[in-house]
């Protein structure tokens, strides 16, 4: 698929026709693959610049951009600073603030006094400063996947995804019905199958056909489109919503294949409800690995391919999760049906509270939550904690009551992933020979060493320094522990005290 702004459609005569490369374009497609093969090695800034020219010299400049889209895809950017840009900037930030910068002499010394503490020379500092940027970012690898005649085809094909974003309804004849059925099983797409005299067609319609625009039913008209595209004689006409005015889009076989090469891959959420969700679950880092669209669960003599699964890292147990959006009156009905159905499993639903059957779920021995635009992630990791209180503890069972670590400073969480067990197992485990400081265990050895290392007085920074020697990074809690706190002095450092 295409950004939305990169579309080309005719509409003349009232229709809805994606406007396709055709061979003339070759030579195009070819110039904007050379053009990233020759900018290997620069920044992101001199290859925009070089596509910028070759929007002037076409006719179309959405054709380049849109080519030049697909190769982003198989470029990899790296970020080439000596020093990671955000240090760099807090670090010149605080020097700024401290020499207090109005002139250009000014801005000199600041950056004078961040490469001291950088330990490298001005010109780094400032070089390194908004290396991150995405314009200043260095093309450091790109291996495409086309060949110019391929990258025709695939921007084709993605074209026309891209026209099916504003789709309301998808009518397809297909010479492989039974494939083109499972796709649309697999999308969660509503569908149904009508005898024409041209022999059955499949009609797939959603929500928003009934109700209000979902961007969820767009992307999957586009996603469905790459399963009908690999068929040997087929047959689309999507209505299309054309901001307000309905259009028809026609395409065939003729118009559209799929190119011979690994697939693109595309978005996998079917709602911005899930998306939403999985991002800010895994941004958590929990002990529940999120898994998208699992194995199919038996419902009677069909199946049902709940939304995601959560696998717990250190024992073989899976909880399955699907969210019921809002939808049809026959829908809910046909889902309740399904739940009804599916036996032997841990199952978790999040339900639209405006669906009103939360306690119909309930009552088919399936755990339920409720939401109202977004799945609280709370609310879901409340459920699974449920399930975490007795994992852990069978998990615990299997340690012994003492550990004797061999290495003199280890993390819990990497104790725990040698024993293959979370840190909570390790609550009620004793280290005879360590001592818990923070979430590290040191030996008593360490720590009186640091403690006639370390000087009242000393700065923050050399602090860290000694403490990096032996391995240690939760700076606070050791101070703490040697009976140290930090004096700061603003933004600029600070020094280490004896508790008061």
């Amino acid at each position: 698929m295409l950004r939305k702004d990169l579309l080309r459609v005719s509409r003349a005569g009232g229709g809805y026709r994606p406007q396709f490369a055709d061979r003339a374009d070759r030579p195009l497609a070819a110039r904007v693959l050379g053009t990233f093969a020759d900018h290997v090695g620069e920044p992101g800034s001199a290859l925009d610049a070089a596509l910028a020219d070759l929007e002037g010299e076409a006719d179309d400049f959405k054709l380049v951009r849109g080519f030049a889209s697909l190769c982003e895809r198989d470029a990899t950017f790296e970020t080439r600073a000596a020093v990671p840009p955000e240090r760099a900037r807090r670090i010149a930030f605080e020097a700024a603030e401290t020499v207090g910068v109005v002139t250009e002499a000014d801005r000199d010394r600041a950056l004078d006094r961040a490469a001291g503490r950088l330990g490298v020379d001005p010109a780094a500092v400032a070089d390194s400063l908004y290396a991150d940027r995405e314009v200043r970012q260095v093309l450091a690898d790109f291996d495409p996947r086309w060949t110019p005649d391929a990258l025709l085809d695939q921007y084709d094909l993605s074209l026309a995804q891209t026209a099916l974003f504003d789709a309301v309804e998808v009518r397809v004849r297909s010479s492989d019905p039974k494939a083109l059925v499972s796709a649309v099983k697999r999308l969660g797409l509503m569908y149904e199958i009508h005898r024409t005299d041209a022999g059955r067609e499949v009609v797939v319609t959603g929500p928003d056909h009934l109700f209000r625009r979902t961007r969820r039913y767009g992307t999957a008209f586009a996603r469905l489109l790459r399963s009908v595209a690999k068929t040997a004689d087929w047959r689309l006409t999507a209505t299309i919503d054309d901001r307000g005015t309905e259009r028809e889009l026609v395409l065939t076989d003729d118009d559209v294949g799929v190119p011979g090469v690994d697939p693109i891959a595309e978005p996998t959420y079917d709602s911005g409800v899930e998306a939403d969700f999985a991002a800010r679950f895994t941004a958590l880092d929990l002990d529940w690995d999120l898994v998208r669209e699992p194995e199919p669960l038996a419902v009677g003599t069909r199946v049902m391919i709940p939304d995601f699964a959560f696998d717990y890292r250190f024992a073989d147990f899976r909880v399955f999760f699907e969210i019921m959006g809002f939808w049809t009156p026959e829908y809910v009905e046909k889902k309740l049906g399904q739940l009804a159905d599916v036996e032997d499993v841990e199952l978790l639903v999040a339900v639209d509270e405006s669906l009103g059957v939360s306690d119909e779920i309930e009552a088919r021995d399936h755990r339920t939550i409720t939401y109202a635009g977004t799945v609280r992630v709370k609310d879901v990791v409340d459920a699974l904690r449920r399930y975490e209180a007795d994992l852990v503890a069978e998990t615990r069972a299997a340690l012994p009551d003492e550990l004797r670590p061999d290495a003199d400073v280890v993390t819990l969480a990497d104790l725990a992933a040698t024993h293959g067990v979370g840190e909570d197992a390790l609550d009620t485990v004793a280290f005879p020979e360590h001592e818990r400081v923070g979430r590290t265990l040191v030996r008593p050895d360490v720590l009186s060493a640091l403690d006639d290392a370390l000087d009242a007085g000393e700065t923050l920074d050399t602090a860290e320094e000694r403490l990096a020697e032996y391995g240690l990074s939760e700076t606070s809690a050791v101070l703490s522990r040697l009976g140290y706190e930090v004096a700061w002095d603003g933004l600029s450092g600070g020094t280490i005290r004896e508790k008061g």
